[in-house]
Formats: structure tokens, C-alpha cells, sequence
């Protein structure tokens, strides 16, 4: 990645939101303050208990018991609070997410379809896991019981790198889909032009050898010849609950492109570079 590509994603402010502040929302709290750029202040916990977060609250980051105001503000929204609670959280908030806001969700017994009902909402991040015997299992995760720590072992990483889960996990390939189509919307969100968000985004993921990874094509089925691609067009808005249920034209970009995926595994190691090093 360039530094002009860089500084035009670490120079954008991102409003993030935890809703839970259960062991999920605290570890994920941590390792978001220790494996990305975002400082405290761009951070905010809502949860039944902010008196708990005490060590998290006391280096900046504002926790409160107020869904609806972190609704309204975060760009992106993690949602880990328990399934039995979810149909009353989604009630409370649905009414005043932003439709530019991201929803991730942590609750994995509520399916995809059923969340962005109940949400009322289509920009929604949810991985779909499951589960693999496997002889290596105990010795690959438990080697901490904190993320942070966990994710200092090469083999951890190595087993939770979402193009190629061993050790008993596996993801649904179409997760990184959406998160590329994430970042597309993001793109048309700010009103960037397709030509602009191709090339921001083909920065981003500059493979050996090529720096064109990406055309409008590859997001977007091909229009009729009559209307042609102009780059100050915007892309359409993607409905990320269909990218993470149907297959997708990215979906067979990914599925293809080695370089890409090759590109994915070293970000992602990168995210985690630090923690290694700490």
C-alpha cells in the first residue's frame, strides 16, 4: 500500500461502536486499541454495566448505557451482546442507524437473514463459522484466554487467517466478499467517484505484478453496451446480506485471483504485526 493510499483511509475519522460490554466487547475494545490506528476517543461502549469497564473508560474510551445514542453515532457498529437479548436491542436501535453505518455481529446463533430483518438494515457484516474435528484444535486456541495474547502466535494467526481457517474453524469464503464490498460502499457513501474508488482500492490491494486488480466489472455485472461507465459515476449501493448469501461477481475474483488473496493474508498479518512485537 502507498503512502498516499494510506493517509486517504488513517485520515478519515471512524466513529466505532460496541454494544455489549461483555468479555466479547472488552476483548474486542482491547485489541482494537492495540492492532489499528483508532485512539480511545474514537471508541464508545454501550453496555447494561459501564461501571465494570473501569480499566478501559479510565485510558479515554466513553462507556455508557445509552443503545440509541451509540446507534446514531457510530459509522461502524459491533453488535456482541447475547442471542436472547438481540430481538430487544435491534428493536431499540433500528430507527436510528445511519444507512452508511457498518454492522458487525458477534451473535452467532442469530442467522444473517434473520438479524438484518430484525435490524431493518442490509449493511451488515456477520461471519458465518463452522466447525471441523480436528486432532490440533486445543493446542492451536488455547494457548491464552486474552485475543490479544492469543493472536502473538504465529499459529494462531496462521488459523484464524480467513482465506485458508485451520484448526478446526471454517468461514464462509463470501465474508471476504463483503467486507470488500464493505469498503465499496464506504467509497459510494462519501460520494467517491468509480474511477477514484478503483484506484484507492486497487492501492490498497496492490498485488506482485499488477496494480489493476479491480475494474468496475468486478463488482458489478456488466451493464448493457449502452450505458457506458463514466468515472465520476457512482457505484451502486451493494446489499451486503445478499454478497454474504449469493454468489457475487467479487465472489469468483477472489476465488481466482492467488495475488489478491495473497495480498489479503500479508494485511492481515500486518494488523497483528504489533502485538507480536509488543
Amino acid at each position: 500500500m502507498t503512502q498516499k493510499h494510506k493517509k486517504a483511509f488513517t485520515n478519515t475519522h471512524l466513529s466505532v461502536g460496541i454494544l455489549g460490554g461483555g468479555h466479547v466487547g472488552k476483548q474486542l475494545a482491547k485489541l482494537l486499541l492495540h492492532s489499528s490506528d483508532l485512539k480511545p476517543c474514537d471508541i464508545n461502549i454501550s453496555t447494561k454495566r459501564p461501571e465494570t469497564l473501569g480499566e478501559i473508560s479510565n485510558i479515554g474510551v466513553e462507556c455508557y448505557f445509552d443503545n440509541i445514542r451509540l446507534a446514531k453515532w457510530a459509522d461502524l457498529l459491533f453488535l456482541c451482546v447475547l442471542p436472547s437479548h438481540l430481538p430487544q436491542v435491534c428493536s431499540d436501535i433500528r430507527c436510528h442507524l445511519s444507512p452508511d453505518c457498518v454492522v458487525y455481529s458477534f451473535t452467532s446463533a442469530v442467522p444473517l437473514n434473520r438479524l438484518a430483518m430484525l435490524l431493518e438494515h442490509s449493511f451488515i457484516i456477520k461471519p458465518q463459522y463452522e466447525f471441523v474435528a480436528c486432532d490440533d484444535v486445543t493446542t492451536v486456541w488455547l494457548f491464552h484466554n486474552q485475543v490479544s495474547a492469543a493472536l502473538k502466535h504465529k499459529e494462531v494467526l496462521s488459523a484464524s487467517l480467513p482465506l485458508s481457517m485451520n484448526g478446526g474453524l471454517f468461514l464462509d469464503q463470501r465474508w471476504v466478499s463483503a467486507v470488500l464490498y464493505g469498503l465499496l460502499n464506504m467509497c459510494t457513501a462519501v460520494k467517491l467517484g468509480s474511477g477514484k474508488t478503483l484506484l484507492l482500492l486497487n492501492g490498497l490491494f496492490e498485488t506482485a505484478g499488477s496494480t489493476n486488480t479491480f475494474t468496475y466489472h468486478t463488482f458489478v455485472n456488466s451493464p448493457s453496451a449502452s450505458d457506458p461507465i463514466k468515472p465520476d459515476d457512482l457505484f451502486p449501493w451493494i446489499n451486503l446480506v445478499d454478497a454474504q448469501t449469493k454468489d457475487t461477481p467479487l465472489t469468483d475474483v477472489v476465488l481466482r485471483n492467488k495475488g489478491l488473496r495473497d495480498c489479503i493474508s500479508v494485511m492481515y498479518y500486518s494488523a497483528f504485526s504489533n502485538l507480536a512485537e509488543g
